[in-house]
């Protein structure tokens, strides 16, 4: 398997070596790379808007990506809307499910991108939330979800993985939680999708998830996929190429979630990057990542001064840990001073930091894709240990 052997613009235009693929996977397949290119010479037509060859051409390349998107995650084809990133895909779920009142739970570990809209309804008092603590034992994290369930509680929301630690929540066992007392199921997978296996028929009721991290798509594309049990009110309207003559939002998905143009462009992209992520395997390039993981623990929990937040529990292939009490900030722009890009901060989740105890200093979060290697990352062990 060729993960990180070839190492095409392995270090950026900065000549960095980028550790900070949670935020975005870089560099991009070859592939990727050159279906953009394309489609900004090829595929320029507003798909769904005329009827003319150059708007059939991108519509039909559009159908393309989303029947291999749907494919991927067993929905189907009108059931999976994209969106911009995995934070429009969650406002629209959580708020059409929400917005004319009653009660979410969403985890400790929640990124921002569910917990803000959560309390921006909340604020406006449309809706009540409750967030359940995640522990390292699953029937406890079940047991705290369940406990807070109410009468009104309309639905779960929860990450598949933590953006902070990489820890893999207990998906499965909250859907069941949810079939059994007739909720609906929201599952942010950003930081999970391209790395596990992940379908509908886990028990999900809306997948949310970002084209342009694991999935190795250009930034700008995410999707929406629904089994179409819980219809949504939207969020946001306008043209959708049907039943223009309406002043009312089509009923019809995809059509329903999906106004003004798409992103051509990002979308035939992302397609790519789909085609990347199943040739190799979400298993296999996992299990990749994870080697990569395991050497930067082995390397640098020697140092005794080095903490890293890591439990028992199984994870995606993130490690988070932190340098003595110096400020997670500091000692990530010390690393790119020496060539490795990796985030510190509290990544845009902080109900995760006031789980972990550190909203003070943050974490250093190390994030590897299939093109780094084992040589870099012992290089940055290296810097790391130098600090």
């Amino acid at each position: 398997m060729p993960f990180g052997a070839k190492g095409f613009i392995r270090h950026g235009l900065l000549f960095m070596i980028n550790f900070d693929n949670s935020a975005t996977t870089f560099p991009k397949p070859p592939s990727v790379r050159r279906a953009v290119a394309e489609a900004v010479e090829r595929y320029g037509g507003n798909p769904g808007r005329s009827g003319h060859e150059l708007s059939m051409q991108a519509a039909a390349k559009i159908f393309e990506v989303r029947t291999l998107a749907a494919g991927m995650f067993g929905a189907e084809s009108e059931n999976t809307a994209f969106t911009v990133n995995c934070t429009f895909a969650l406002n629209m779920a959580i708020k059409g499910m929400m917005q004319y009142g009653g009660h979410i739970i969403i985890s400790g570990y929640e990124h921002n991108a569910s917990a803000r809209p959560v309390y921006a309804l909340y604020r406006a008092g449309r809706a009540d939330f409750s967030v359940a603590e995640v522990s390292d034992d699953t029937d406890e994290t079940v047991s705290a979800f369940e406990k807070l369930i109410r009468q009104d509680t309309k639905c779960i929301c929860c990450c598949i993985a933590s953006n902070v630690t990489g820890r893999i929540l207990p998906c499965k066992e909250l859907a069941d939680l949810c079939r059994r007392y007739g909720l609906c199921f929201i599952a942010d997978c950003s930081q999970a999708a391209g790395v596990l296996d992940l379908s509908l028929s886990d028990g999900f009721d809306f997948i949310c998830t970002s084209g342009h991290k694991a999935l190795y798509g250009p930034t700008g594309t995410g999707l929406l996929i629904t089994n179409g049990k819980y219809p949504l009110s939207t969020i946001i309207e306008g043209g959708t190429g049907t039943s223009s003559a309406l002043l009312e939002q089509p009923a019809e998905l995809p059509e329903r979630l999906e106004s003004g143009t798409l992103n051509t462009v990002g979308i035939i992209g992302f397609g790519e990057g789909l085609r990347f992520v199943k040739r190799y395997g979400p298993s296999a390039i996992r299990a990749h990542e994870q080697q990569l993981c395991r050497r930067l623990i082995e390397r640098i929990s020697a140092r005794g001064d080095i903490r890293i937040y890591r439990s028992e529990c199984d994870h995606v292939p993130i490690v988070a840990f932190n340098v003595g009490n110096e400020s997670s900030h500091v000692i990530a722009s010390r690393l790119s001073d020496l060539g490795f890009a990796l985030r510190g901060g509290l990544h845009c989740a902080a109900l995760a930091h006031r789980s972990l105890g550190t909203l003070e200093q943050g974490v250093v979060r190390f994030s590897p894709s299939v093109f780094n290697t084992l040589r870099q990352t012992d290089q940055l062990a290296d810097a790391v240990l130098s600090l």
